[in-house]
């Protein structure tokens, strides 16, 4: 079991957040047109994750510092520095690390942060804080989403579901809704495959429907684990029935580590498969199932 970093490890000041990458326009982040925020840090270890770099902070190794082709990367005073300026995005450097990190994390502030948001607020509805997990830095989001409220966008989260919501309201309140995550309902196939309890997830899967801040539940469908696949869908589609979309997501090999890829399998999950879990959950009642 892997413990869940702690709030330490993923605060530079009072305020600030490592941000892993901005995209300033997605359509797969949320519904319409939307700024998709990248946080570093996670607290699962996920063997099927496809961005693992997003999981830790850098430890300053200096490994990647030789590998990078244009020394868009230099060791100052023992600490990786990032030059963004001449960086080509080669991911040399991320293809380097073997701490499931990344050095190009820049710590920016929420006023920066709003800056960044400005820039492209006339050509979108909204701002998604994913990660890694977003909710590692509540304290950041609490303050960040009133001020984007201001700004007549609205405000979504992607979430793992290992914040309690319930015990941490305060995020919720200037948040129009959650993306969360439902990666398995039977404990031992969790600790297994995310290397994390959920119990907490499912807690939050009742609480955010209950307060009508529940956007989407997603599940990645995976060949030979039938039984596990067809609990947790089972599990989800009666909790949620119509009231929110659920995506039955298709295990795809892109990104996953090299060793949990050749555990898992080097392939995506057949339509075909995945569409049985889809049927299933609309005969459940959640009416709003679709395949990823």
């Amino acid at each position: 079991m892997v413990p869940m970093p702690s709030i330490a490890e993923f605060s530079d000041m009072k305020k600030t957040a490592p941000v892993n990458k901005i995209i300033p326009f997605s359509n797969v982040d949320g519904p319409s047109n939307r700024m998709a925020i990248f946080f570093q840090g996670c607290p699962f270890n996920c063997r099927f994750c496809h961005n693992p770099e997003t999981i830790r902070t850098c430890i300053n190794c200096g490994d990647c510092v030789k590998t990078c082709p244009v020394k868009a990367l230099s060791l100052v005073e023992g600490k990786v520095v990032w030059n963004k300026d001449i960086c080509v995005n080669c991911d040399t450097c991320i293809k380097t690390c073997t701490h499931d990190s990344s050095p190009k994390i820049s710590w920016m502030s929420v006023d920066e942060l709003l800056e960044e948001v400005k820039r492209v607020s006339p050509y979108i509805t909204g701002i998604t804080l994913s990660g890694g997990e977003c909710t590692l830095h509540k304290d950041f989001i609490i303050e960040l989403f009133p001020k984007v409220k201001e700004m007549g966008l609205t405000t979504l989260l992607d979430s793992n579901g290992s914040l309690d919501f319930e015990e941490n309201k305060a995020i919720l309140e200037y948040c129009d809704g959650v993306m969360l995550d439902v990666k398995a309902y039977d404990r031992e196939f969790s600790d297994w495959l995310i290397r994390y309890p959920n119990e907490v997830v499912l807690k939050n899967l009742a609480y955010l429907l209950k307060v009508n801040k529940l956007e989407e539940v997603r599940t990645i469908i995976f060949p030979e684990r039938d039984k596990e696949n067809s609990e947790t869908v089972t599990y989800v589609a009666e909790t949620i029935g119509d009231k929110c979309r659920y995506k039955i997501i298709r295990y795809r090999q892109f990104g996953v580590r090299d060793e949990q890829r050749h555990e898992l399998g080097d392939y995506t999950t057949d339509e075909e498969y995945a569409r049985r879990y889809v049927d299933l959950a609309r005969s459940l009642g959640a009416t709003k199932a679709v395949m990823v």
